[in-house]
């Protein structure tokens, strides 16, 4: 995975980079070197973040709720 989809799997699912970290219970300063390409995203991490960045493209959350009428 490389950063720049790395990025945008985490704007899909609407989490920070810090609110990732804390997903995933790693130090948030590694999940910025990730983001900037400075280290390797592991495997898994991107396996899983992959997984649920398609979901959130399959099953997207109503994007406005309309009041019954």
């Amino acid at each position: 995975m490389t950063p720049t989809h790395f990025r945008k799997c985490l704007d899909a699912l609407h989490w920070s980079q810090r609110e990732f970290a804390a997903i995933i219970n790693r130090n948030d300063r590694q999940v910025r070197r990730w983001a900037a390409g400075q280290a390797e995203i592991p495997p898994e991490v991107a396996a899983w973040l992959e997984r649920w960045a398609g979901r959130m493209h399959s099953d997207p959350p109503p994007s406005r709720l309309t009041p019954a009428e």
